[in-house]
């Protein structure tokens, strides 16, 4: 059964290594000298930073799946993905290909980590085959779960820096700005300080320079970050926007409501702090009050109380 599951494993890492090298390296070379009528020399390439090295293999990997392939705005598990990286501040047109290519670069990996501590354990086959599989189904998932977190993470902290984004508009806005250029000057006053809001501020103008209606440019900016109380600021902009409605009485009107709301938040988060707290004490802090007061009355009696009773 190990000699099947190592002939199994420099099976799989053969095939791939030969799809690789043909897909990425024989092809395109070809083709390059080709064309050009040169011959490519490998040390005219420049040099790859060794902390790059998993990107662009992952990367090239990514690129020879079908399912990296998929364009944005395309429908099905490809553009749902696609919108996570974005949500996740992840806009380079590689990186769909790199998350599959770092998934099945992860699988290999951890699966060939686990067949080599099960056989230094000299596990049995059945467990084995298990800890092999159950490896590599941790490394299909790492991603996933990696950019989750970068998304909750950019979320997070466009959520914070919208109150002083909403102020700065309600300024501009009241100063004699329109819309487009208080967001402008919003982006350019935030660079600094809150990178996420001020990079999706420049987006929307710079969609709006292209010809992009306002609603939809609005949209695609709530739709690019996922954060509710943008979308809510978008709703609001919008309705301005069509009914003629004052910007600024409805900036600062919503900028009081998430200050309200943010004062809410913070007032629910120290309530729940005594709850929280309860097993922190229990499991942490009573014990050591228990060995502190009663260890020393412990000892005491175990030395001299026993040898009296015992002596009776």
């Amino acid at each position: 059964m190990q000699l099947g599951l190592a002939v199994l494993l420099f099976a799989l890492l053969a095939v791939v290594t030969t799809v690789v090298s043909v897909k990425l390296w024989v092809r395109p070379k070809a083709a390059m000298e080709r064309i050009t009528g040169t011959v490519v020399r490998p040390e005219s390439a420049l040099p790859v930073h060794p902390s790059l090295v998993f990107r662009d293999l992952a990367a090239r990997i990514g690129a020879v799946l079908p399912a990296a392939k998929s364009k944005s705005g395309k429908s099905g598990k490809s553009g749902l993905t696609e919108r996570r990286l974005e949500q996740a501040g992840y806009r380079s047109p590689r990186a769909l290909q790199m998350l599959q290519g770092a998934r099945v670069l992860l699988v290999v990996v951890f699966a060939a980590a686990a067949l080599a501590v099960a056989s230094a354990w000299s596990a049995a086959s059945d467990n084995r085959i298990m800890v092999v599989a159950g490896a590599g189904l941790a490394g299909f998932i790492a991603p996933g779960v990696f950019l989750g977190f970068m998304v909750r993470r950019r979320r997070n902290r466009i959520r914070r820096s919208l109150p002083d984004a909403l102020d700065l508009l309600v300024i501009c806005v009241e100063s004699g700005l329109g819309l487009d250029q208080a967001l402008m000057q919003t982006a350019k006053e935030l660079e600094i300080a809150h990178k996420d809001i001020s990079l999706e501020f420049t987006l929307f103008n710079l969609e709006i320079k292209t010809g992009k209606r306002r609603p939809e440019a609005l949209r695609s900016m709530a739709d690019r970050t996922g954060v509710d109380d943008l979308k809510k600021l978008v709703a609001i902009l919008i309705q301005a926007d069509r009914f003629g409605t004052s910007v600024a009485q409805s900036l600062r009107t919503h900028a009081d409501y998430m200050r309200v709301q943010a004062r809410q938040k913070a007032e629910e988060l120290a309530a729940k702090v005594g709850v929280k707290l309860v097993f922190p004490i229990f499991f942490c802090i009573l014990p050591t009050l228990f060995v502190v007061t009663v260890g020393p009355m412990a000892v005491r009696i175990v030395r001299e109380m026993l040898p009296m009773m015992k002596s009776l």
